[in-house]
């Protein structure tokens, strides 16, 4: 699986990239909207969410807890915080993701601190520095765009 990742982030790296190779003309205020530096990259931290040591069972207080959780995670996005999130498939323990836009593992580690998901141990965090395309803080701007049902 952390070889899934790694080629993931590698791929959303590269995708940037070759699209700043290949687009139109170089949008002065975009870049700077979105953070970039000089090639279109910025920093992240990329937070890997593994189960945690106290699953919450399910019921009521398990719904909360996620409705809070993606409360949360649309509150990071609006707040331009939370650049990319979404689930991993869970087989090895590894439960999700965060792309961060901070610059600091500290900076993250507040941010995810507020999610009820970790409050209530049902996840843990692991946290990396990631350079990537500045591109990528456009994303939650038009998810909205392509998403039939709010999330």
């Amino acid at each position: 699986m952390k070889t899934i990742v790694a080629i993931y982030c590698c791929l959303l790296a590269m995708g940037g990239i070759a699209c700043a190779q290949t687009a139109g003309a170089f949008d002065a205020a975009l870049a700077a909207k979105v953070g970039a530096d000089a090639q279109g990259m910025r920093n992240y931290v990329l937070v890997i969410l593994k189960s945690g040591p106290k699953p919450v069972p399910a019921g009521a207080q398990r719904d909360a807890m996620f409705k809070g959780h993606f409360a949360n995670m649309n509150r990071l996005a609006a707040a331009g915080k939370l650049a990319h999130a979404g689930p991993l498939d869970g087989v090895d323990g590894w439960r999700g993701l965060f792309i961060l836009a901070v610059e600091t593992i500290d900076e993250a580690k507040v941010l995810v601190g507020t999610d009820p998901v970790i409050v209530n141990g049902e996840m843990i965090a692991e946290y990396h520095k990631h350079y990537g395309s500045a591109a990528l803080m456009l994303v939650n701007e038009n998810h909205a765009k392509v998403a039939q049902a709010p999330m």
